[in-house]
């Protein structure tokens, strides 16, 4: 099997700099992971800049659902027009109608505005009610990529789902599972014709009493992991 690359997500610079050190070939850039990811700090972006490798920006305005509003819209724009500015290789994109379709309206007006940058269509897909039609119409919109669990909890769970999709797919768009992707979990999905796959590669971290307790924080809070990266890598290699 050809190489296999390993995109991690990342909230910070700490954990930027522990992905690209462990040998993370994509970067996707966030904040708040523990809401799954929301649109990363300009000034983080500018830190990002200077990664060695690609660094993908979430375009995410708010935590829940991918029903955009037109408010939220023009603040998607404004961050796109930001991760452009700042010189990243690409945007991380979705959009749902409020049945759970992908919302091809929106996502041609992001992608638009993401024109000549590189483009991944994010985890809305498992939320969509029929996924072999959602494959179609990321097709059909011009997305490189999709990050998918096949609909499940964890990509391992909907490793099914996912070699049916793969399958339909047949070449005409990256397929990259995401969502519980670690060394030991790998054999559900060695079956799949990978070409990347995505990883928070994360480990918990106790927190300071005084933040949680005034609100600035959980007790624990997950942190990217140079050593999990590494190892990611590592199992990766052997596929």
């Amino acid at each position: 099997m050809p190489d296999i690359l390993l995109e991690v997500c990342v909230e910070d610079a700490n954990g930027l700099q522990a992905a690209i050190n462990g040998g993370a070939g994509r970067i996707e850039l966030c904040s708040a992971l523990a809401l799954g990811g929301l649109t990363p700090s300009p000034g983080l972006m500018a830190e990002a800049a200077r990664s060695p490798v690609p660094v993908m920006a979430m375009i995410r305005p708010r935590a829940g659902g991918f029903v955009w509003s037109t408010e939220d819209l023009r603040q998607m724009k404004a961050d796109i027009a930001a991760a452009r500015s700042a010189g990243l290789a690409g945007v991380v994109l979705g959009a749902s109608r409020p049945d759970g379709r992908l919302d091809e309206w929106m996502l041609t007006t992001l992608l638009n505005e993401a024109q000549g940058m590189d483009a991944t269509l994010h985890r809305c897909f498992d939320l969509t009610p029929d996924k072999p039609q959602a494959l179609e119409t990321a097709i059909h919109l011009g997305f490189p990529r999709i990050l998918t669990s096949g609909g499940a909890p964890s990509a391992p769970e909907g490793a099914d789902t996912l070699h049916t999709l793969f399958r339909q797919a047949a070449g005409r768009i990256t397929l990259m599972p995401g969502a519980g992707v670690r060394p030991e979990t790998l054999p559900a999905l060695r079956h799949l014709p990978l070409r990347e796959i995505h990883a928070s590669c994360s480990m918990p971290e106790p927190e300071a009493a005084a933040i949680a307790a005034l609100g600035f924080g959980p007790p624990e809070r997950r942190v990217t992991s140079e050593p999990a990266v590494r190892a990611l890598v590592a199992a990766l290699a052997q596929l």
